[in-house]
């Protein structure tokens, strides 16, 4: 049986997991500064972004989103291992980005695989990997 505090924490970390997808679907860079650590480490390689720090990761947004017209990070299935004021996990997200033309779509399946700690601001990202799934890219004339 989940303790409360378990509970509460699973709860906590799904709300901050929420936020970074609506901070990445709205543009709103400056959100992810308080859901990542100051010294987090992202790494986007494996669906062909970057490795680096949030200050570089953000600029790396900034340039290459407005490439696309529209996008979804749709996430679920997150497995938690929480213990005690840190936490691994790992959550599958299905990630549809629509090309400036609209005539491009590039479907993406990822997980992200994470390692959280409690801070005293609440439960921060310290580490985000993306672990490639599949993509299908959809083009019609």
């Amino acid at each position: 049986m989940l303790s409360l505090q378990e509970i509460s924490d699973r709860m906590e970390i799904a709300d901050l997991l929420a936020r970074y997808s609506a901070a990445i679907d709205g543009r709103d860079w400056d959100a992810l500064d308080q859901l990542f650590t100051d010294d987090a480490v992202i790494d986007y390689t494996e669906m062909g972004g970057i490795r680096g720090s949030l200050s570089e990761q953000k600029a790396f947004l900034a340039q290459v989103m407005p490439g696309f017209a529209g996008f979804q990070h749709l996430t679920a299935t997150s497995t938690f291992d929480i213990d005690g004021d840190s936490a691994r996990v790992r959550t599958i997200c299905f990630n549809p980005m629509v090309v400036t033309d609209e005539k491009q779509v590039l479907f993406c399946g990822l997980w992200y695989r994470d390692v959280l700690v409690r801070t005293t601001d609440g439960w921060r990202i310290q580490e985000r990997h993306e672990d490639r799934g599949w993509s299908l890219d959809v083009r019609r004339s």
